[in-house]
């Protein structure tokens, strides 16, 4: 029998920040938490995992994972308009960016092509004294990036977030 090793406690948050988190719609999926899985589990769906056709072949038959199946999973409405933009191609917009977005400016060292080192958004959101509206925004705005780039939509290849 294949099992989770153990999980990884969602973040704990204040007041505001959950009240934040809540009216954003991502509270939910922000205490999915991390879960550390045994090798032989991952191995086990990887083999059963067909690129081609998008589904995993069970014995029981094909399992597909749906966009429907993944709201319900995570909390998340798929319903409205996408959360996009254009990718930001120039430090200097990245710059101006950030400025707005967060109140500081990353170095150049802690940006790569059009994207922010992850490192940077967790040193800032640890950092972030929680006295005011405008630093709970911040905040959660930091959170929300991390969460989407690491738990929702992880890729190891990368340790950015396209702002």
């Amino acid at each position: 029998m294949l099992t989770c090793d153990y999980p990884v406690l969602p973040d704990r948050y204040n007041d505001k920040v959950e009240e934040r988190l809540r009216l954003t719609g991502i509270y939910h999926a922000s205490q999915i938490g991390v879960v550390q899985c045994q090798k032989l589990l991952v191995n086990a769906l990887i083999e059963r995992w067909h690129p081609n056709t998008h589904t995993f072949y069970l014995s029981i038959g094909e399992c597909a994972v749906t966009l429907e199946n993944m709201a319900i999973i995570i909390g998340l409405s798929t319903d409205g308009l996408p959360v996009t933009e254009m990718t930001m191609s120039s430090f200097e917009v990245l710059e101006v960016e950030c400025l707005h977005q967060f109140g500081v400016a990353p170095s150049k060292s802690a940006c790569r092509r059009s994207c922010i080192k992850l490192t940077w958004l967790r040193d800032l959101k640890e950092n972030l004294q929680l006295t005011d509206e405008n630093s709970i925004q911040r905040y959660v705005k930091c959170h929300i990036m991390l969460l989407i780039r690491t738990i929702l939509f992880g890729d190891k290849s990368d340790t950015g977030v396209p702002i």
